[in-house]
């Protein structure tokens, strides 16, 4: 395949100065014929650390397959995440924004030591998302978001908010510990804490509950709108993409790996209930996109 379509592999696996390199990749599963394909980074925030994002590896494992059965070489890596709803009230909560650019910061280390022509980002809490999407805007290379779905509601349609409202009617001794405890242990069964929209990937990326089967049954209907596409005109980078419009709106497109144009818009938010974090989510892509 021509270096067009992998300006950046290229530099790091073609000719013999890069023998070294190809020796430490086909250690971990490539073959021959996988050099002179498009190298696509995975990029996982899959993680037992919260409800948020214990399903994403199973996403990123069927997006890396995706990629691989349309002609692209996928490499599967992860970054980090934090819970808001967990360090909320302790000190724990200082890190919280913070953790936006460092999972920025280590999607562009990963992509661009690596060489990757392209990536698929994949979140599920509002601060991973971001992350994802301000590496996006900054690297400037062909990539798409995939947002991990939202919380299966728990019993009498519950979740991690009406845990809070909990706390709050226990200190006022209108529900007993008892109460509390049941409303807690019932709240989350299983999924991701619901945020904001910061784009969209798929016609079904903010719809559906944040079960691996379903989500990727969902992506899976489609129509051919995530097949692997070699074009060499039509899709614009990230970046150009993130400054295009007004109203805080970006969308994000991979081009030698996942064809897909999002177009998440402000006006989203509003629609999925909104919240002050719009506030301090929505102007991060724009400055990453401004920055270069």
């Amino acid at each position: 395949m021509a270096t067009d379509k992998r300006p950046h592999s290229s530099r790091v696996v073609d000719g013999l100065i890069n023998a070294p390199a190809r020796a430490m990749l086909r250690a971990v599963g490539f073959t021959d014929a996988d050099f002179a394909k498009p190298q696509i980074g995975i990029a996982s925030t899959g993680s037992a650390l919260t409800p948020c994002n214990m399903h994403i590896n199973a996403l990123a494992d069927a997006a890396a397959m995706g990629a691989n059965e349309a002609g692209a070489k996928a490499i599967v890596f992860h970054t980090i995440t934090v819970a808001d709803g967990i360090s909320m009230g302790s000190p724990g909560m200082r890190y919280s924004l913070v953790s936006r650019e460092v999972i920025a910061d280590s999607i562009e280390t990963v992509v661009c030591a690596e060489g990757f022509d392209g990536f698929v980002a994949l979140g599920g809490c509002d601060k991973n998302m971001p992350g994802c999407a301000m590496a996006m805007a900054r690297i400037d290379r062909p990539s798409v978001f995939v947002y991990g779905g939202s919380i299966q509601t728990g019993k009498e349609r519950r979740d991690v908010i009406s845990v809070f409202e909990a706390v709050g009617a226990r200190a006022a001794n209108r529900i007993t510990d008892a109460q509390l405890k049941e409303v807690e242990e019932t709240a989350i069964p299983v999924g991701l804490i619901v945020t904001e929209a910061v784009g969209r990937a798929l016609n079904h990326d903010f719809s559906g509950v944040a079960v691996p089967e379903i989500r990727i049954e969902a992506f899976e209907k489609e129509d051919g709108e995530a097949e692997l596409v070699i074009e060499d005109n039509g899709v614009e980078t990230s970046r150009a993409v993130v400054g295009n419009g007004a109203g805080g709106s970006f969308g994000l497109t991979l081009m030698s790996g996942l064809a897909m144009q999002l177009g998440g818009k402000a006006t989203i938010s509003a629609r999925e209930g909104g919240g002050t974090r719009v506030v301090v989510t929505f102007p991060l892509p724009r400055d990453e996109a401004g920055r270069a």
